[in-house]
């Protein structure tokens, strides 16, 4: 389960899906990146656009902020006289590939090590748990705005009751005062 929770740090939300970076790939799968995408330029022909893309500067950018949060005592940028920063995710030469869940799917049948395996098993595993998360968000969402509902047709029904109840609350009244009062005319 830790492992899985781990995963699911590195799946990010880019373009309305959930992609998994080639470099936490290739070091979940224990590989060099550039081994990797080497491997995976290969078989282009197994990664449509909906499997892999290559991710854009504003992108990156947006990724770099997400690892800045999870890690803020690293040092976000450096000049390059200084030692390149080793945090995840920062000093990229080369713009990043995502991966989508079919897209590690196919990366199963071209990098064939017994870690890889194991890795994709996880990592299809935490797909599965994140798609589970965001079903049950969704639901109870759901369920909350049919309460929602269902409370404003109680207020309503609420408030014709208390209305009912004042009408009747003043209607007592009026009678009270009707039969109390001073009469006026013949005594008897």
């Amino acid at each position: 389960m830790e492992i899985i929770k781990n995963l699911q740090n590195r799946i990010y939300e880019l373009r309305e899906q959930r992609v998994i970076l080639d470099m936490d790939v290739a070091q979940l799968y224990e590989v060099d990146t550039k081994v990797l995408n080497q491997s995976v330029k290969r078989n282009i022909d197994r990664f449509p656009d909906d499997f892999m893309f290559q991710i854009t500067e504003k992108e990156l950018e947006s990724i770099q902020a997400q690892v800045k949060e999870l890690l803020p005592d690293q040092p976000y940028s450096r000049s390059q006289i200084v030692t390149l920063n080793t945090t995840r995710g920062f000093n990229i030469k080369y713009l990043p590939y995502a991966f989508t869940e079919q897209g590690v799917a196919m990366l199963s049948g071209i990098i064939n090590s017994k870690k890889a395996i194991h890795m994709n098993i996880a990592i299809m595993r935490a797909f599965v748990e994140l798609r589970r998360a965001l079903l049950i968000k969704s639901d109870f969402k759901l369920q909350l705005d049919q309460i929602k509902e269902k409370l404003g047709t109680h207020d309503a029904q609420l408030n014709q009751i208390y209305d009912a109840i004042e009408n009747i609350m003043d209607q007592g009244t009026a009678q009270t005062k009707w039969e109390n009062r001073t009469r006026i005319g013949f005594k008897k």
